[in-house]
């Protein structure tokens, strides 16, 4: 059986997967999901993923949610193919653990919120509450800084080769560059050549080619 996400392609947790999947180069399906009409809250979504948020994935007879989860799955199980995103040695692999969770706890919960305030809000026709972005970007770059002094010790977050620490910070960054918060991430050199390089990977040029498409479709819809 093929390997189906179902999304929409919009989701930066959904493009984490997908991203996942191009780097190792893997067949797979989308399964669109209408968030708009709320798909994602009904059956047979809930099935899948009973909390009602995209992706939810599978793989044959397994069936998965939550996209850390599912990148985790995907890098170990189909390791032999494509891009290496894990590491054999577990010390290094403890390091990549590490930044791994560092974008999970650290990074994503900031930069959510912004892209909540300067991309979906817009998106929907909401107003931007701009004391919680100046908020966020301020708690942002303080995140930042640690990525910069790091990015002095390894040419990549969890080493010195791409790992999933790195691909996890590919989406919702691709959104971000779109808006004020790219000053934050100009201003942290290391990090904005870090950036540069990851986003320029054929992988992460394919995810946001779709979601552009994406997006595109649902303004002219």
């Amino acid at each position: 059986m093929a390997i189906k996400v179902h999304c929409t392609v919009l989701s930066t947790a959904a493009m984490k997967v997908i991203a996942c999947l191009n780097e190792k180069g893997l067949d797979y399906e989308i399964v669109p999901i209408d968030m708009r009409a709320g798909e994602h809250k009904k059956e047979p979504f809930l099935s899948l993923n009973p909390f009602g948020q995209v992706p939810a994935f599978e793989d044959g007879d397994l069936k998965m949610f939550e996209s850390r989860a599912i990148t985790q799955y995907i890098a170990h199980t189909y390791a032999d193919k494509g891009t290496p995103l894990i590491f054999p040695d577990p010390k290094q692999m403890a390091v990549a653990s590490v930044w791994a969770e560092v974008e999970a706890q650290k990074f994503d919960p900031v930069a959510s919120k912004l892209t909540w305030e300067l991309c979906t809000k817009p998106f929907l026709g909401m107003v931007t509450d701009y004391a919680v972005v100046e908020e966020q970007e301020a708690l942002l770059s303080k995140v930042l800084d640690v990525y910069e002094a790091r990015l002095v010790q390894s040419k990549y977050l969890g080493g010195e080769r791409f790992t999933l620490a790195d691909l996890h910070h590919i989406p919702i960054m691709s959104y971000l560059m779109g808006t004020r918060v790219k000053a934050s991430f100009d201003s942290h050199p290391r990090v904005s050549a870090w950036y540069a390089d990851i986003s320029a990977r054929p992988a992460s040029e394919k995810v946001v080619a779709m979601a552009v498409s994406e997006l595109k479709k649902s303004l002219l819809s």
